[in-house]
């Protein structure tokens, strides 16, 4: 393959990007929230009329505010079966509103050589409309399977997340642990959210891919992950959750559960957690974490 797909540093125009309280909402069930207790402490996340409950955002959907990749990654030269989502970040400087406009700007940061393949790390990043405030920073990693090899970096200069997210995980046991299910129909409720890609959908796809059959969204596994952090670590505000960086390291198939793990980091860096998801065959599909608490002094800006 000539990695012809783009030029590091180029910057998209901004787009508009909206969402409203039926977008918020669908992306929370769509990554499991009410689940298991459709009536219970998640209806602030999947209603908006209940009452003495005000709608809020799980933290996570800034993930799905799509990068405006237009002009900055070119994608006809790359087979789409061999086309994954290796890694992703986001950043936020507050809670999200459940319905808002947001000023959309993506970067290419770089073209990784990661021998077996190649990874195009892209950040993007959300300005609220009307007050061009920053609500979000949103990192994503694509892997390319076979498109490795070529001389080219392998790392991108990092901040103390990235550095500590390359650190071995803790060896102890963790500090704290939640379990959830996801539904066998799960990919077909979350591609409703916006990502259509038949990988998730299309048996026929799947096996092009390499699968025995269509593979959950890594963004929903990301999701799920995320209200882990979320309930676990922040008692379910949405203003205290600062960051989450993860890579994904295996597929998940719809109707498997997702146990994740969090270790107490603090001394490592303040305010931090370190992460893992992993299936109940104790597959580890969520690597690398790491989460922060929002720091009112230090937010998404930096």
């Amino acid at each position: 393959m000539s990695l012809t797909i783009g030029e590091v540093g180029t910057t998209s125009q901004p787009v508009q990007r909206d969402w409203d309280s039926r977008d918020t909402m669908l992306y929370a069930i769509g990554v499991g929230a009410g689940a298991t207790d459709p009536v219970g402490f998640e209806l602030s996340f999947t209603t908006e009329n209940s009452k003495g409950i005000d709608q809020q955002v799980l933290p996570t959907f800034a993930s799905l505010l799509s990068p405006n990749l237009k002009g900055v990654v070119d994608w006809s030269q790359v087979d789409r079966s061999k086309l994954v989502h290796g890694e992703q970040s986001i950043t936020l400087s507050g809670a999200l509103p459940a319905a808002g406009s947001a000023s959309v700007s993506t970067t290419l940061l770089g073209i990784l050589d990661k021998g077996s393949g190649c990874l195009v790390v892209v950040e993007t990043e959300g300005l609220e409309l009307t007050t061009n405030e920053l609500l979000f920073r949103a990192r994503m990693g694509l892997f390319i399977r076979g498109a490795g090899g070529f001389g080219g970096p392998q790392e991108l200069s990092g901040d103390s997340t990235s550095a500590l997210s390359l650190e071995p995980m803790p060896s102890r046991s963790p500090d704290l642990v939640v379990t959830y299910p996801t539904r066998t129909d799960q990919s077909l409720l979350y591609r409703l959210s916006g990502d259509r890609n038949p990988l998730h959908s299309d048996p026929t796809f799947a096996v092009r891919a390499g699968f025995s059959k269509p593979i959950l969204h890594g963004l929903c596994t990301y999701g799920f992950t995320g209200r882990g952090l979320l309930h676990s670590l922040c008692d379910s505000d949405p203003a205290r959750f600062g960051s989450m960086s993860a890579r994904f390291s295996k597929p998940v198939f719809p109707g498997d559960s997702l146990t994740v793990s969090m270790w107490d980091a603090s001394d490592r860096m303040p305010g931090g957690y370190r992460f893992r998801s992993s299936t109940q065959n104790d597959d580890v599909v969520i690597d690398e974490g790491v989460f922060q608490f929002r720091d009112e002094e230090n937010v998404a800006s930096e």
